[in-house]
């Protein structure tokens, strides 16, 4: 059998080279000597690692690792794969690597309420958010304005029952077509089928109070007021065909009180699904959460 494609190993008393930035990731049963094997790889291939994290999930006996590292200018994200497929083989490991050279790919999706969208705009603007806007996809015209004026192509996808499937097989288009790496839903207000969360699987992430599985449907912060809830809280979590009820990414709460109206409740609830779903998606881009069965691996 044919050896694997080796990259040249940088000369250490050599000029300086351009580097590439690279983030691995991989999952696998655990047993010994994974961390050496692939390092081993990375060091052979020239590389020089920047930040490692590893979990052992003792529940599942799964293991996860993601590191971040350079390497030499000829270093590109196929040739690595080919060079680590023998050990990704040896351990049976989902490996993955990013270029981190890429821009991620991110739609947003929408609805009426654009607080959490106003805010992923504004952290990507001011360089917080590492991401390109491809597509701002709502059912409904509240959003155009914004999407004009941040340069951003809008699709306005009314949503009926009668209509529902064909409008996902749009937004599926959309997706390949832009070679979207993420769709956030950014606050949009309708139930993806399980048709379309399978097919998207682990890419899409949704926000929503807390408040879940109580005070659920209109004005669910109104409700918690009614109730006299001392806890606002927001999840964001990956999109699976069990609703609300996918892999949770990040969770936040904030303190309210008795002498707070029903309107406060609403605008500290929008801060709060704003915060956390930025958070989620900047995790999400830098490789940073794997998901690990109904739960997910985040390294900080």
């Amino acid at each position: 059998m044919r050896s694997p494609e080796r990259l040249p190993a940088a000369h250490p008393s050599g000029p300086a080279m351009t580097e590439h930035a690279f983030i691995l990731t991989l999952s696998c049963s655990d047993q010994p000597g994974i961390v050496a094997a692939v390092t081993t790889e990375l060091a052979d291939a020239g590389a020089n690692i920047a930040e490692s994290a590893q979990f052992w999930d003792r529940q599942t006996g799964r293991f996860f690792l993601r590191i971040a590292f350079t390497a030499p200018a000829a270093a590109s994200r196929d040739a690595l794969e080919r060079q680590l497929a023998p050990v990704a083989a040896r351990f049976d490991m989902k490996l993955a690597i990013t270029d981190e050279a890429r821009v991620p790919k991110i739609i947003l999706m929408v609805s009426k309420f654009d607080h959490a969208l106003l805010h992923l705009l504004y952290q990507i603007r001011v360089g917080w958010l590492r991401a390109e806007v491809v597509a701002i996809v709502s059912n409904h015209e509240d959003s155009r304005r914004t999407a004009d004026h941040e340069g951003v192509p809008f699709h306005h996808w009314p949503v009926t029952r009668e209509t529902k499937a064909e409008q996902e097989e749009r937004v599926l288009k959309l997706v390949r077509d832009s070679d979207a790496d993420l769709v956030v839903l950014a606050r949009y207000m309708q139930v993806l089928s399980d048709n379309l969360s399978r097919r998207l699987s682990g890419k899409v992430i949704n926000i929503h109070h807390s408040f879940l599985p109580s005070f659920k449907g209109a004005k669910p912060y109104h409700q918690a007021h009614e109730r006299g809830v001392k806890l606002i809280g927001a999840t964001a979590h990956y999109v699976t065909a069990d609703l609300d009820e996918g892999p949770i990414i990040e969770q936040e709460t904030e303190r309210v009180s008795h002498a707070m109206s029903p309107d406060d409740f609403v605008a500290v609830g929008r801060d709060v699904e704003s915060r956390v779903l930025a958070r989620a998606v900047k995790m999400h881009l830098e490789r940073r959460v794997i998901i690990n069965d109904h739960r997910t691996v985040v390294f900080r």
